[in-house]
Formats: C-alpha cells, sequence, structure tokens
C-alpha cells in the first residue's frame, strides 16, 4: 500500500512556480530516504492547488527521520514560493474549472452567499493512504466540515 501525504497550496500559482515545485518535488523524491534505503516514492500537484506525495511502502516503510525530511522540504517550499501548504483548515473544492482554496471559517459564508452548498465537493486532504485518496471527494455536508453548517 501507498502511504499519502497532501498539502494544499494557499493561493494560485503562476505556471513556472508550479513546473518548479514539481521539478523540485520529483528531486526530492528520487533522493528520499529511510534508514539510508532509497523509498519508492512520486511527487504530484493536483489541479494546480494540492502537492501529492506518495511513498510505495511494500519495500521499504517512511520512517519518522524520512517524515522529518518530507516536512524540511515541504517548509523549505513554503519559504522559497511564499506559501502556506501546512494549514489544515485550507479547504479545497472542486470546481468546474479545476480547484479553489478557502479557509474553513468561510465556508457557512459561502454557502450563505450560494457561492458554495452542501452539496460542493470538497477533496479531503487528510488522506493517509492509496485507498482513501482514491475516494477523496467528498461533499461539504457529508465531510469534515458538516459541523460548520448548523
Amino acid at each position: 500500500m501507498e502511504k499519502v501525504w497532501t498539502y494544499t497550496i494557499s493561493k494560485e500559482l503562476t505556471p513556472q512556480q508550479l513546473n518548479e515545485i514539481t521539478a523540485q518535488g520529483i528531486e526530492f523524491t528520487k533522493n528520499w530516504t529511510a534508514h539510508d534505503n532509497q523509498l519508492t516514492a512520486e511527487f504530484s500537484v493536483f489541479k494546480n492547488r494540492i502537492i501529492i506525495v506518495k511513498a510505495n511502502e511494500k519495500i521499504y516503510e517512511a520512517s519518522g527521520c524520512s517524515i522529518d525530511k518530507l516536512l524540511r522540504f515541504i517548509k523549505k517550499l513554503e519559504q522559497e514560493f511564499d506559501i502556506t501548504l501546512l494549514n489544515r483548515l485550507l479547504v479545497p473544492v472542486k470546481t468546474e474549472v479545476g480547484v479553489n482554496v478557502f479557509h474553513k471559517a468561510e465556508i457557512k459564508e459561502k454557502i450563505a452567499s450560494g457561492q458554495l452548498s452542501e452539496n460542493s465537493i470538497i477533496f479531503n486532504t487528510s488522506v493517509s493512504n492509496s485507498n482513501e485518496l482514491s475516494n477523496w471527494e467528498q461533499e461539504i455536508k457529508n465531510s469534515w466540515l458538516k459541523n460548520t453548517l448548523s
């Protein structure tokens, strides 16, 4: 099974910035190790707004130190591109043209104004493995945000 980490990009980036992030991410995963063992990993940017890192744990599991390396890399991207990636209250919402990102505190207001509805699809970025990732689209009313609706 693949271990998965997701990071919501706080703001829209230029195609050049996204290309650079992707290139750096691919380079990071090519050299990512756990206890000196090469991890089999992938890095991608989904719909220009969500970074997805996958590690195939069938051969070597990502250890504490390798996860620390990933976190340092993510923090480096935050500084280099002036973005926030570690804020778990950023909510990626599926749109007709891609993904918009809102802070959790904005969701109720966006629903009240008609910009979103209870049926709007969000991406559950708390997924931790490839099985969960394959079903990460959720309606707001059926997601971790359902309590914000009342």
